[in-house]
């Protein structure tokens, strides 16, 4: 039996050294994160100025706003952010907040001829420029043309939303290239969007992103449900790149909706029953079968929080079919145990990890997807 590494790091470490520490020995010594990482709030406070307001994050699904004037509203690391679909058909993002007074403008989802404030009725275009400013011509320093609202980066990858307040982060479509090249007969550009929600589990955001990353878990924690349809003994997990991890399994013929529809000519072999698990750092979590996608988009909510946006649909294949609603309604069911089920997982790691006598053990070769995010975190915090 071989005893694992002593503690590396010295008293008074912080939690960024410990977790240095945790991801600098090779894989086959490596253990899950240190529970500082989890639990403090200083290095959320990290996370979110170095991590989530640095790189891409995923506001959903681009058909989730097929109209002129639909958009939905997100918070990046603390910035409220407007994403819609313009006039001529554009996606855009801009600030959620008035340039009069600060109020915030819009919020959830919805449908709107122009961006109203709230307050004093400010009113501003699709594109962000200012329409109209009651009461406003006795000021001499105010200017209508200049006092539009900021615009943020936004563009759509694969059929995704993505969104940044980082003017000199990578385009998407360049980052992840290697994602394209993995699963790019899979087009998942044109799957389905049946469902979007969101919620809030106790647990830290990162113990979820792990759960996903994960599927050593699925024989157990999803027994009554897609448990049966994996073997761990047919899970492959490579090396994660700079930007992305992932790992994939062949499926059995347990559940339908996994495997690839009669009518798709385009997927052959092991293809038609390879389901992906896609994890683009930090927080967009992409399940990738040949009958069915389902994502969840993760926003921190303190150090035991987690705000969800869980989304998911169909292939162009099963739309088509003649069952298409019985498709639907059979995947959302199947989804929302899988949900119950992860959610006591999580929030089970979560409170265990806060406890005394808890500690980190060491990970299966079916967890290499959590050590290379461990190094992604690492690799985005100061002073490397």
């Amino acid at each position: 039996m071989t005893r694992h590494s002593p503690d590396l790091t010295p008293p008074g470490a912080t939690p960024l050294d410990e977790l240095r520490a945790n991801v600098g020995v090779p894989f086959a010594q490596a253990r899950a994160m240190p529970k500082s990482v989890y639990t403090s709030a200083e290095f959320l406070e990290l996370e979110m100025r170095h991590i989530f307001a640095q790189d891409w994050l995923c506001a959903g699904r681009a058909d989730a706003l097929p109209n002129p004037g639909d958009y939905l509203t997100m918070d990046i690391s603390g910035e409220p952010v407007i994403v819609l679909r313009d006039r001529e058909g554009a996606l855009r993002a801009m600030s959620n907040v008035c340039r009069h007074r600060m109020s915030t403008l819009l919020e959830g989802r919805g449908n709107v001829r122009s961006i109203v404030c709230p307050y004093h009725a400010w009113t501003y275009n699709l594109d962000g420029s200012l329409r109209g400013a009651p009461a406003m011509a006795l000021n001499e320093s105010f200017c209508k043309e200049q006092t539009g609202l900021p615009q943020v980066r936004c563009t759509e990858w694969l059929g995704w939303i993505m969104v940044t307040l980082n003017p000199g982060a990578a385009p998407p479509q360049e980052k992840l290239a290697e994602v394209e090249a993995l699963v790019g007969k899979f087009h998942m550009e044109n799957y389905v969007e049946a469902f979007r929600e969101q919620f809030r589990w106790g647990t830290n955001w990162k113990v979820l992103a792990e759960n996903f990353m994960e599927s050593y878990h699925l024989p157990v924690c999803h027994a009554a449900t897609i448990g049966g349809t994996v073997d761990l003994l047919k899970m492959t997990c490579p090396e994660g790149l700079p930007a992305f991890n992932y790992h994939y399994i062949i499926k059995n013929d347990a559940l339908d909706l996994t495997l690839a529809h009669p009518t798709n000519t385009v997927l052959e072999g092991e293809e038609r029953r390879t389901t992906w698990l896609i994890s683009v750092y930090p927080s967009l979590l992409i399940t990738l079968s040949p009958g069915y996608f389902w994502y969840l988009c993760l926003t921190p909510d303190g150090p035991g929080h987690v705000n969800v946006l869980f989304g998911g649909g169909l292939a162009p294949e099963f739309v088509a079919d003649p069952k298409a609603a019985e498709h639907f309604a059979r995947l959302k069911a199947l989804l929302d145990d899988v949900n119950v089920e992860d959610k006591g997982c999580v929030e089970r790691v979560y409170r265990g990890l806060c406890a005394g006598m808890s500690e980190p053990g060491p990970l299966s070769h079916l967890e290499r997807p959590n050590f290379d995010f461990a190094r992604y975190i690492a690799g985005m915090m100061p002073g490397q």
